[in-house]
């Protein structure tokens, strides 16, 4: 955008040291890159949600995605009712939050902790069947989870039930109980990200849960622009540094009076989800070098920093750049689902050997200059002899 170019699209491979997830290629990966010049993020919906929606209909293994407009969740509403930012909308289970109702509960492992709770109607589980995907759900989220039901007769039975039968008439206001629904239970500091999982794992095991064969698209939109981390224990990015904060200038220089909590500004930065899967990332770009360095003097980074951290994109953004904004769906993602596939190892043709995963990802203590040489010879022999 800086060079004058008023929009681009690009098929970019990428080299990256991604987490080993079921949905991320190791080590490389290549993604549709598109960017526009005085773009909003309504702009870039509106690309997105006229492209997708045919291709997936007519080439996916399922003939039915959503239509435009794209469902819009805010970050903090997807984690309170789906527990993720990466919620599967083709589940119709949702968390309540019920901590009020245990703060001097006699079960010392919901006593005075965040209490949220999933309601299931109609679940036909057994007992066994229960405590099977409850462990395994306590494998994916590191935390345990718990269960009780409301049984045909209207009557509280089974897991933890004999320590919520004292407040059944709240519960069942709570949760909007009937007969014959499970109730899972998450609580402590985990109790989002076990919400998450149970969703997911019991969405999909409880028949009438969950429309398996359809795309359903939805964005996630404003995400906090700043965290407290977990090993510093001070203000830090929460995601991509370079959005544009919601507000602009003038929202940093409140919180940086002390006007506002830096906790609650917000990016421009969106993700487009599909079948609970993050399809792509993007954002509204942060083009203005003085907005730029403000947004790190709150993580107490000032512009030396930034000018020897990011020289070029500093240098660049100094000689004026216009507002823009963009989104890069990954390929191979768009391609696993498009497959009907849950692992992303399903639709690699040629995964990369041992020698060069290690180059990938940068180990070059185990690989020696010779394989160096011989991977780029691989790679880019032909074209240099062409």
């Amino acid at each position: 955008m800086t060079a004058g170019f008023d929009r681009y699209f690009q098929i970019a491979p990428c080299f990256r040291d991604e987490d080993a997830r079921g949905d991320r290629s190791p080590g490389e990966f290549y993604q549709l890159d598109m960017e526009m010049a005085f773009a909003t993020q309504d702009d870039i919906f509106a690309v997105l949600e006229d492209v997708l929606p045919p291709i997936f209909a007519k080439f996916g293994t399922y003939n039915v995605a959503s239509s435009a407009p794209f469902r819009r969740i805010a970050y903090r509403d997807a984690m309170e009712t789906y527990g993720s930012d990466k919620p599967d909308l083709r589940i119709d289970l949702t968390c309540k939050n019920v901590t009020s109702l245990f703060t001097e509960s006699e079960f010392e492992a919901l006593r005075g902790q965040t209490v949220k709770m999933v309601p299931v109607s109609d679940c036909k589980l057994t007992r066994k069947q229960i405590d099977k995907l409850l462990g395994d759900c306590e494998v994916q989220s590191g935390s345990k989870a718990y269960w009780f039901k409301m049984d045909e007769n209207g009557q509280l039975a089974g897991g933890i039930a004999k320590f919520v039968t004292g407040i059944q008439e709240q519960l069942t206001q709570a949760l909007d109980l009937k007969p014959n629904t499970l109730v899972l239970v998450a609580a402590g500091a985990a109790a989002t990200k076990s919400v998450g999982v149970l969703i997911k794992t019991f969405g999909a095991a409880c028949e009438g849960h969950m429309d398996k064969e359809r795309y359903e698209f939805c964005w996630i939109v404003d995400f906090p622009m700043y965290e407290i981390g977990d090993e510093s224990g001070q203000l830090e990015f929460c995601h991509n540094p370079f959005s544009m904060p919601s507000g602009g200038l003038e929202v940093l220089l409140k919180a940086e009076r002390g006007e506002i909590d830096p906790l609650t500004i917000t990016a421009d930065q969106y993700d487009l989800v599909c079948n609970g899967v993050e399809l792509s990332s993007g954002a509204v770009r942060n083009h203005d070098p003085e907005i730029m360095v403000k947004a790190f003097e709150l993580v107490r980074l000032g512009e030396e920093d930034v000018k020897k951290k990011f020289p070029a994109m500093y240098n660049a953004f100094c000689y004026g750049a216009p507002p823009h904004a963009g989104i890069a769906p990954g390929v191979d993602r768009m391609v696993m689902l498009l497959a009907g596939e849950s692992s992303i190892r399903e639709i690699i043709p040629f995964p990369m050997n041992k020698n060069a995963q290690d180059i990938m990802m940068g180990a070059p203590s185990t690989v020696e200059q010779k394989q160096l040489d011989e991977l780029h010879i691989a790679i880019v022999g032909d074209v240099e002899e062409d």
